[in-house]
């Protein structure tokens, strides 16, 4: 049996993949590394861009990453597969950043004051407000904005992963818009 020391996933690798999602997951359960380098090779990217943009941070995210690929390993045997297994992954996550942020917060300076984003040479100052006003607004209704329009996922994507009604997901995407607009014309006014 494959460790999980022994498991290396390496993005860009070229693997046979398997016939059906059932194959696939059969296989990850039998701890066939080929599995989970196709598990890896179709799903890393938009992790890795869920990742970055929940903990705004590059090393975190790709930490995030690994560690969600780690917890799928060790836990394959109880996804019974009620979801697609993109879909847990993304759940476990936005767990794992979840837990990132918490630590990030325990370990920093309650007398620190956060340093303000500066606006990148060249980047419009609307990208930078944007960016401010998403961290502002209520956590899960910036993580369904984010899935929504900057992951392009659909509604009943998202109320899975979320474990939460697809109404009230579409409740959360409208009023982070709301907010958004409603901090962006303040900074324009």
């Amino acid at each position: 049996m494959v460790g999980v020391s022994q498991l290396t996933l390496t993005p860009g690798m070229n693997i046979e993949a398997f016939e059906s999602d059932a194959d696939l997951l059969a296989a990850c359960r039998r701890r066939d590394v080929r599995a989970f380098e196709q598990v890896y090779q179709a799903h890393a990217p938009r992790l890795k861009s869920i990742a970055f943009h929940m903990t705004r941070n590059r090393q975190d995210a790709e930490d995030a990453v690994q560690e969600a690929f780690l917890k799928l390993y060790r836990a394959i045997d109880g996804f019974h597969g009620q979801s697609a297994i993109g879909t847990w992954l993304c759940r476990i996550l936005i767990n794992v950043c979840y837990d990132v942020q918490r630590k990030r917060q325990r370990e920093a300076d309650p007398e620190e004051n956060p340093t303000p984003e500066r606006q990148v040479e060249g980047e419009p100052t609307l990208a930078v407000a944007l960016r401010q006003a998403l961290m502002r607004i209520n956590v899960r209704h910036r993580l369904v904005f984010l899935l929504f329009e900057v992951e392009g996922m659909r509604h009943s994507e998202i109320a899975s992963i979320l474990e939460t009604p697809e109404g009230t997901c579409r409740a959360w995407l409208f009023e982070a818009k709301r907010e958004l607009k409603r901090m962006l014309s303040e900074v324009r006014s």
